[in-house]
């Protein structure tokens, strides 16, 4: 296969790591340069990987020198705004680590801009490309449970970093809740309306910033997503992909982040007064994905690419995830609840993160 892509992978930090190695194994994929504010840390990623192709320091030069077509944005979640919007501007694709951008105002200027010049730019969410989060999702779309009413996500973790989320203000919110508010999107089909949180840092937290949340959404389709989360929770962990209770019209839907989920929903026979009625287990389908995880959606983005199509996890759905945290964190520091719709359109960015 001849090649198709001229990739510049933005960024040469750990996570980049699999970003490259994906990219090698692509026949029509050739990487043409190695971009990092720090050269030495390009040039020891160019080492590692055996690269012959230039390093840059800036993203516009490298682009311009190197002809580019696509860009992997694998830099640091402030670098995102100014990465994507440079490289779609001189005519690359972008394909990027979560989150889209660090502000709602820069998530629509992304938006905006895909829109303006037909570039396409997709997020990687690679939780979405989970076989056994496919098969709830499937659970509930066949109608198995009936129309979901009620929709509840446990994460509880205690997560020794170090670094530097520990010294973040909100590390739970801004940092993992995005995965779970991205799944929870998935599995029901439907969009957030409005988000109540109460964030706060319980005792023996040894976070610095708040590391636990609760956050209640009000979803498209009439449901209530609940959120309930925390990074410092010591003994009996959820798994990482959280603890899931899906509640609809004539069933309930369990997933426990490491099985595969099932339902219960009322079973057919006769019930006449029954003060609770019988119910049938209905295990979740299994689900074969070609390629799954982080490869399933780099797989996603590529196909999308070729196809002329959005992605999956195109910045203008992924836009409605990261609203769902940053409508979070302005809840949470202005004590009401916020309509998303409205908080979308007319973003206050001063009240997005504290500073302090």
């Amino acid at each position: 296969m001849s090649i198709k892509y001229k990739v510049i992978v933005a960024g040469c930090g750990g996570m980049s790591n699999a970003w490259i190695d994906y990219a090698l194994n692509r026949s029509d994929v050739e990487i043409v340069a190695l971009v990092d504010i720090k050269l030495k840390f390009a040039k020891v990623m160019a080492d590692k990987k055996d690269l012959a192709c230039r390093i840059f320091d800036n993203i516009e030069e490298a682009i311009k020198e190197t002809g580019a077509n696509l860009v992997f944005d694998v830099t640091v979640p402030a670098s995102h705004y100014p990465i994507a919007t440079a490289s779609m501007e001189l005519g690359c694709d972008v394909l990027g680590e979560k989150p889209l951008a660090e502000t709602m105002e820069q998530c629509n200027g992304i938006v905006a801009l895909s829109d303006r010049t037909g570039r396409s730019h997709a997020v990687m969410q690679n939780r979405r490309f989970d076989p056994r989060i496919r098969s709830l999702q499937q659970l509930i779309s066949s109608g198995t449970i009936g129309k979901p009413g009620y929709v509840g996500a446990d994460f509880f973790i205690g997560a020794h970093f170090g670094g530097f989320r520990d010294a973040m203000d909100s590390p739970l919110l801004l940092d993992m809740a995005i995965h779970t508010f991205d799944a929870a999107r998935l599995i029901i089909g439907a969009d957030p309306i409005s988000v109540y949180c109460q964030e706060f840092n319980p005792a023996g937290s040894w976070y610095k910033g708040n590391a636990a949340a609760i956050c209640i959404f009000e979803m498209s389709d009439g449901s209530i997503f609940c959120y309930q989360g925390s990074w410092c929770a010591e003994g009996v962990p959820t798994s990482w992909e959280a603890s899931w209770r899906i509640t609809g019209e004539k069933g309930t839907a369990i997933w426990d982040g490491v099985g595969i989920p099932y339902a219960e929903v009322v079973s057919d026979t006769d019930q006449t007064g029954k003060f609770t009625r019988d119910y049938t287990r209905v295990d979740g389908p299994t689900m074969e994905l070609q390629s799954t995880f982080h490869q399933g959606c780099l797989d996603e983005m590529f196909q999308s690419l070729e196809q002329k199509r959005t992605a999956e996890t195109d910045c203008r759905d992924n836009r409605q995830s990261m609203a769902m945290v940053l409508g979070a964190l302005e809840s949470a520091k202005t004590g009401r609840k916020i309509n998303i719709k409205e908080f979308i359109n007319t973003p206050n960015s001063h009240l997005q993160h504290s500073s302090h």
